[in-house]
């Protein structure tokens, strides 16, 4: 039976997505939720934003089916924000309601998992678990990138609760990576349609709602979430980060993530969806391999795999400073 839950968990979103959106992309509804290029996009032509609709409609199902025990929560405020995004999708909402949503959901998931545990804990996980909403829709401005790590962030969390012995936590986390896998099959480059809102809002809520569940389950500590889904924290905070000290209106729309700069440079979208697929399986293989070992190799590779990326991410802020600075050769003296 285990093996046939699995099988379902790991096919049947990916179906289900895929027809929703089969059904959708030709409608008069994607018409009208066309991705029209603007200032902070990598696309020239439009592409219908039913891909989260997709994912939303054949994951949370299937959670609340297999999950087990705990879920159900998680999956209703995620229904939630899936329902405002589209919202936002269809005509874009006032940041501050959008914000205040986000906040809240992540309020209620932090403090309902947390009693017990005081009011700081809570309030420093409700404000990772709006972070990890707001940074999964930053990162969605390239083909194939947010699906991919959608497929592998939760598939890791899948392989992690199945390592804890939580079979139903599993088959939800695998649910939701196999449904990211159905939304790729249109998704990845050239893409055919996009996520929106209404995908990455709720696809990076239960990113970090998940990440927190499976650590008071006692499946893995408050570092697993973090390198499951290193790339993006990493992408996203650094930029974050680099906009707020040079006193940028950060939360304007904007071009300057490292892998839309690696875009602008001239990588296409299909070599930097490869490469980031590359980066994500190896941050999630340094999470598994962690979490099955412990002590000072479990220190090793965290912090290791950390400086990775930091010199990463270094690199990529000198190579783009010097390709922005202006050559003085050939100048008279």
């Amino acid at each position: 039976m285990t093996a046939g839950w699995t099988l379902a968990a790991a096919l049947a979103p990916a179906i289900a997505c895929a027809l929703v959106i089969a059904a959708l992309r030709e409608s008069s509804l994607g018409r009208r939720l066309a991705d029209r290029p603007n200032e902070r996009s990598l696309h020239v032509q439009p592409r219908a934003r039913v891909g989260g609709i997709g994912i939303m409609a054949s994951a949370l199902p299937a959670v609340v089916l297999m999950g087990g025990a705990g879920v159900t929560l998680a999956v209703i405020l995620a229904a939630v924000l899936a329902v405002l995004s589209f919202i936002d999708d269809r005509g874009s909402l006032p940041i501050a309601v959008r914000l205040s949503a986000h906040v809240s959901a992540a309020a209620i998931i932090a403090f309902a998992a947390l009693v017990g545990k005081g009011w700081a804990t809570a309030l420093v996980a409700t404000i990772a678990i709006a972070w990890m909403t707001n940074l999964f829709n930053f990162m969605d401005g390239a083909d194939g990138l947010a699906g991919g790590m959608g497929v592998v962030g939760f598939a890791a969390y899948a392989a992690g609760a199945a390592l804890g012995h939580d079979l139903p936590f599993a088959l939800g986390c695998l649910a939701v990576a196999s449904a990211c896998a159905g939304f790729l099959l249109y998704n990845f480059p050239p893409a055919r349609v996009f996520m929106g809102d209404a995908g990455s809002i709720p696809l990076g809520f239960l990113a970090g709602a998940v990440g927190l569940l499976g650590t008071t389950r006692g499946l893995w500590g408050a570092w697993f979430p973090l390198l499951a889904f290193a790339p993006f924290i990493a992408d996203a905070s650094i930029t974050l980060a680099r906009r707020a000290l040079r006193r940028e209106p950060f939360w304007r729309a904007h071009r300057t993530h490292s892998y839309q700069r690696m875009v602008i440079s001239g990588w296409s979208h299909r070599r930097l969806a490869l490469h980031a697929y590359a980066l994500m399986l190896v941050s999630a293989c340094c999470a598994l391999l962690a979490l099955a070992e412990g002590g000072m190799v479990r220190s090793a590779i965290i912090y290791g795999w950390a400086a990775v990326l930091i010199a990463l991410f270094a690199g990529l802020e000198y190579r783009f400073a010097r390709a922005a600075t202006p050559s003085l050769s050939g100048l008279d003296p």
